[in-house]
């Protein structure tokens, strides 16, 4: 009897010790299909209002898509998101987070997502591998008529590289980032 009790408790001990990195690995895996979920969202929800932008993301050397939380109250605001960065030569997935600090006048709460299109492989690496900065001086306004059809809607951040930003149902004309940094979540990947 004493033989089995204290086998019973070797085992609860046993369990209890691998139980929380089996939730771990099931709640990473989660956590990853949600990321993908949302950008996934974040593509759909750049076609529907910007058609074209499909063949643009199908035809670049890959892309980085997002979904993005962000609020201002009174002077200062912040904004967190996470996505997914594809290489689509060679399917690669990279997990990336998004993080923001803005300062200035406002108040309010906004639920956006961003489509980053890079034409050249190079161009992709840089941004998984470096992460990518935007400070108070990177305000661009989309200009259609400049960027031809297949980026038609597109923000064009430098050579190369052209961000879609969808709020609510309707695409963003004009991008203003500040202190915004893109990088590798060490956690998912």
């Amino acid at each position: 009897m004493k033989r089995r009790t204290v086998l019973l408790a070797t085992g609860a001990t046993a369990v209890a010790t691998l139980a929380p990195g089996l939730a771990t690995a099931v709640s990473k895996d989660d956590e990853r299909a949600g990321v993908r979920r949302a950008a996934d969202d974040a593509l759909a929800a750049v076609y529907r209002v910007q058609p074209q932008a499909r063949k643009a993301v199908e035809s670049a050397a890959g892309y980085a898509a997002f979904s993005n939380f962000g609020m201002k109250l009174l002077i200062a605001g912040s904004g967190t998101g996470k996505g997914v960065a594809v290489n689509n030569k060679t399917k690669a997935t990279t997990y990336m987070r998004m993080a923001e600090l803005q300062a200035g006048l406002g108040f309010g709460v906004k639920k956006f997502q961003l489509v980053w299109v890079f034409e050249t492989e190079q161009a992709l690496n840089k941004f998984v591998d470096s992460g990518w900065e935007i400070g108070a001086q990177a305000t661009a306004a989309a200009k259609a008529g400049a960027m031809g059809a297949a980026f038609q809607g597109a923000v064009p951040v430098s050579t190369g590289v052209w961000l879609y930003q969808v709020t609510g149902d309707s695409l963003a004309m004009e991008l203003t980032a500040k202190g915004t940094r893109y990088y590798k979540d060490s956690e998912l990947n």
